[in-house]
């Protein structure tokens, strides 16, 4: 079977005839020698109002390739742009999303990724600043952490549709992220929509100081809450005055459901590039929390075709 990738004009002119005489998809790759779905996507992609014409295939998968935006080198001034970028934990995707939603050069991430690479072969430490994937951490929780410990606790199931569908802002996920030796919390709330991020530090994980960290994150922002999801643990017992204050509704996922807040999990992973597993949070300040969540909240997201939260939620 034929492994080059693109058709020739001869080809391009074969299929044409045979399929003006009726001979099917099938059996036009088999003489050529090429698979179904290659002739089939040749057909489907270069087929006019008046069916497949093989000059104007030809035309328009030359015009094609001329409109296919070409990667740039890695070139030195393109260092000096992306070399920060990296050093504020941006992806390789990230960093390449965003350039080209700005309309500068267009530099694929592999080719970041291989730019990384060769930092680190020449003694460079940018590829310490890439995202390490470790197996995602999910709580366990013991029969006692379900209805019986959380009072008035509203499942996830009772949830407005409007949440899932995520066609307002407003929507919050809520969990804690704990230091090595049990020592030091922090509160972490993400925006569904937005994806925007805060989190602040408290001493204990206790439902006393983690609900006074929610109302003092989210008070200044009260029009913008409307919901919060939170996870089994027992530090959410004050969820009732939780939503009092704020006014809105609150939900508990299902236990061993971690996946139900899964943005709030993912951007914990995120909140662990600046605070690693291995080490205590007790010492963290929280001007220390600040900037890591301002950063955070400054990066582009590929789920938002490359906008931050902050430009998503200011919106």
């Amino acid at each position: 079977m034929n492994t080059f990738n693109h058709l020739t004009q001869e080809e391009r002119f074969y299929i044409y005839t045979q399929l003006k005489q009726g001979v099917s998809k099938n059996q036009i790759a088999i003489t050529l020698g090429r698979h179904k779905s290659t002739i089939g996507r040749e057909i489907t992609r270069n087929t006019g109002q008046c069916g497949y014409r093989y000059k104007q295939a030809e035309r328009i998968a030359k015009q094609r390739h001329i409109d296919k935006p070409k990667n740039i080198k890695m070139t030195a001034e393109l260092q000096q742009i992306i070399t920060p970028l990296i050093k504020e934990k941006w992806s390789p995707d990230c960093i390449s999303g965003r350039l080209k939603q700005q309309g500068k050069d267009s530099v694929s991430h592999e080719t970041i990724y291989r730019y990384i690479l060769a930092n680190k072969a020449a003694g460079g430490d940018l590829y310490t600043y890439l995202r390490h994937q470790a197996k995602p951490y999910r709580k366990r929780y013991g029969k006692n952490d379900y209805r019986g410990t959380i009072p008035s606790r509203v499942d996830i199931d009772e949830r407005p549709q409007v949440v899932d569908d995520k066609t307002r802002l407003g929507d919050w996920e809520a969990d804690t992220v704990i230091g090595k030796g049990h020592k030091g919390v922090l509160v972490t709330l993400t925006e569904r929509v937005s994806k925007l991020n805060f989190a602040i530090s408290i001493e204990r994980k206790e439902s006393e100081l983690t609900k006074e960290a929610i109302i003092n994150a989210l008070e200044p922002f009260k029009r913008w809450v409307h919901t919060i999801t939170f996870d089994n643990g027992r530090e959410f017992c004050g969820h009732e005055a939780i939503a009092k204050t704020l006014d809105c509704g609150t939900y508990f996922a299902k236990p061993y459901h971690s996946w139900q807040r899964g943005l709030n999990e993912n951007h914990n992973g995120l909140l662990r590039q600046y605070f690693p597993k291995k080490e205590p949070l007790d010492k963290v300040t929280q001007d220390e929390v600040d900037s890591a969540i301002t950063a955070l909240n400054h990066r582009p997201r590929k789920g938002l075709n490359y906008r931050t939260p902050w430009e998503v939620f200011a919106k």
